[in-house]
């Protein structure tokens, strides 16, 4: 049982009150930085790509499905990995329910990956997911959105990853990280990237975490989602969600 002091009803209602005015500001905090996101300026997207995907090759303009909005999740899946990154799996058992939504607000979400096709379906099945999931493997968007890294590069000791070149962490054996990268098609087809997130950026797409977080134990984690793993593999150890959890890429 965790160490916490046990009160009287009027004692606890005192201190809830006072977290409850903590909790008004970081909401008031976030509704401004979501403000400040919407007001960032755009870049127009003047090279092609194009990604591999079930019903052939389309380009990047093509993955909207008809809509303004697009919405990519860098889902760390290299070529030959036996299976994808433990807390991408986490975040993406979080968005199938809101695919439904997302489409009828004019928001198309796709991972991309950088593993081979028919790696991504044979993992997607295992997973049981249903949201679309396209391959990178043929072209730089991986690299040119700094979440895939060749082997070659990485020889220099530093990386450039969230906006900040760095040394090459010690503990990242891999060549992919995961990201969230967010665009916009106008009427003339034209296509801007608008914002781009890394790290634990994209966090609060993971709704058990948040529910987690108001548990009276909270994530009870020593190192971040270091409690993680696939949702079919709880009786396994999980790997580390920075490292190749399988063969070298």
């Amino acid at each position: 049982m965790p160490e916490h002091a046990v009160v009287s009803q009027p004692e606890w209602l005192n201190a809830r009150k006072a977290l409850l005015l903590k909790e008004k500001e970081a909401t008031h905090l976030r509704d401004k930085i979501n403000a400040e996101r919407l007001a960032l300026p755009w870049v127009r997207v003047d090279k092609e790509y194009v990604f591999d995907t079930p019903e052939g090759k389309k380009k990047l303009e093509d993955l909207f499905g008809g809509r303004s909005q697009l919405i990519v999740y860098h889902f760390m899946l290299g070529p030959g990995w036996e299976a994808g990154c433990p807390g991408c799996s986490f975040l993406s058992d979080h968005l199938d329910g809101a695919l439904p939504h997302l489409n009828h607000h004019d928001v198309t979400l796709v991972a991309v990956s950088r593993a081979p096709l028919a790696e991504i379906a044979a993992y997607k099945k295992r997973m049981g997911w249903q949201f679309p999931w396209v391959s990178a493997f043929n072209g730089d968007f991986n690299f040119d959105f700094h979440v895939s890294f060749r082997r070659e590069d990485l020889k220099s000791g530093k990386m450039e990853y969230n906006f900040t070149e760095s040394p090459v962490p010690a503990e990242f054996t891999g060549t992919e990280l995961p990201g969230l990268s967010s665009f916009y098609k106008d009427e003339s087809g034209e296509v801007f990237h608008t914002y781009s997130s890394y790290g634990r950026g994209p966090e609060e797409l993971i709704g058990t975490l948040m529910i987690l977080d108001r548990a009276p134990k909270g994530r009870n984690e020593k190192s971040t989602m270091d409690f993680v793993r696939r949702h079919d593999e709880y009786e396994e150890k999980p790997h580390n969600c920075c490292e190749s959890p399988a063969k070298a890429s």
